[in-house]
């Protein structure tokens, strides 16, 4: 099995050197977190940045991973974000609806089936071997009924909202879940909405995604991603024009 994975900074972000998503992967596993940007101002109650919290998550996802837990996906996610929380419960509040929160995208080979868990918009592509494209993704913040500061805030990890990993362990089971038979599965992309955009926002079919994944690799998604963005006119797309970008694909 082979994976292959590029992971990159906004180009407009200050400090160039801070990232907030994440990509790990292990011999059966590819980890995608992908940490929500607070807007300048917001007080998150913690003390912690963003990329902090991405960056306990995925240490705590991945031992069980590569321990070979039994456990489903989602257990081990919430088991993560608990062990996160203990983590800062006496130096922050958690209580703040604003606190640090992320995406997360996790795929789980065993020998006769394929796990996948998305929480957030980070979507999972899983393609087979007669080449059908199957999009695995989570769009509930897409459907909110509008896109402001306080709608977002008012209906994060709420019922009839949306759901990301933050301050609620029970988040981990509101996540889009499956299985897939393994010989009906092989390739497999995990991506943060910074890569997934080429088809998403700018009008590539998924199947084009894979393929260039696989032939020109991650880094040229992004860069491709990268020219859109810069290129793309004022008032043609939603959200930041730039964003930290992953994208990660496993031949199984």
């Amino acid at each position: 099995m082979e994976i292959r994975s590029a992971c990159q900074p906004a180009p407009d972000r200050v400090p160039p050197a801070v990232n907030e998503d994440l990509v790990l992967s292990g011999p059966d596993f590819v980890i995608v977190l992908d940490g929500a940007t607070a807007p300048p101002g917001i007080e998150s109650g913690c003390r912690h940045d963003v990329a902090w919290l991405v960056g306990r998550l995925g240490g705590q996802l991945v031992v069980p991973l590569l321990g070979r837990s039994m456990a489903s996906l989602a257990d081990i996610l919430a088991d993560a974000i608990a062990a996160v929380c203990a983590a800062h419960a006496e130096t922050c509040d958690l209580a703040n609806p604003d606190s640090p929160s992320s995406t997360v995208s996790i795929v789980r080979a065993a020998e006769d089936q394929v796990e996948h868990l998305v929480l957030a918009d980070s979507p999972i592509v899983l393609r087979s071997p007669d080449r059908r494209i199957t999009v695995v993704a989570d769009d509930r913040i897409d459907l909110l009924p509008e896109y402001t500061f306080q709608t977002v805030r008012r209906l994060r990890n709420q019922p009839g909202g949306f759901w990301v990993a933050s301050t609620a362990p029970k988040a981990a089971y509101e996540a889009v879940r499956g299985t897939t038979e393994r010989v009906e599965v092989e390739v497999v992309a995990l991506l943060t909405d910074g890569a997934s955009r080429y088809a998403e926002r700018y009008g590539h079919s998924w199947q084009d995604l894979v393929a260039l994944l696989e032939t020109d690799g991650p880094q040229a998604l992004i860069d491709r991603v990268r020219a859109y963005d810069t290129n793309a006119a004022d008032g043609t797309f939603r959200g930041k024009r730039h964003d930290d970008a992953t994208a990660a694909i496993w031949r199984l």
